[in-house]
């Protein structure tokens, strides 16, 4: 079971963690991801990271402004989201991946097998 949460309403130019608690034992297998879903848009990958965190990967729109993290100790994966923009508002899901390899990145929605809920992340201009 994954459980987002950190969301909330932020002015343009600020800072949001988002956090992503899971439930379990196997975590640290599992390659894990932020995807978010605009209003009348498809869900779409923020950002992935591997089992220890060595590799990463960005969404070109969020490069250089949010960083994913992961802590394997206590099952939880971050979002740090700074210089934030009105076009960042969306619902804010984290994702995990168990049929992967140490290493590994996933970058395709359907490769990810489960889910949390989702918290919403809204930027006012």
């Amino acid at each position: 079971q994954l459980q987002a949460s950190g969301g909330g309403l932020v002015q343009a130019g600020g800072s949001l963690k988002l956090s992503c608690t899971v439930s379990g034992r196997a975590f640290s297998r599992y390659a894990m991801g932020w995807f978010r879903q605009a209003p009348g848009k498809e869900r779409a990958l923020v950002g992935a990271i591997s089992w220890a965190g060595r590799n990463k990967y960005y969404a070109d729109s969020v490069k250089g402004r949010f960083t994913i993290s992961r802590d394997n100790a206590e099952n939880t994966l971050f979002l740090q989201m700074t210089s934030l923009k009105p076009e960042d508002t969306a619902v804010y899901y984290c994702a995990a991946d168990d049929n992967t390899v140490s290493g590994a990145v996933s970058i395709h929605l359907r490769q990810y097998d489960y889910w949390g809920q989702g918290t919403l992340v809204t930027v006012s201009s």
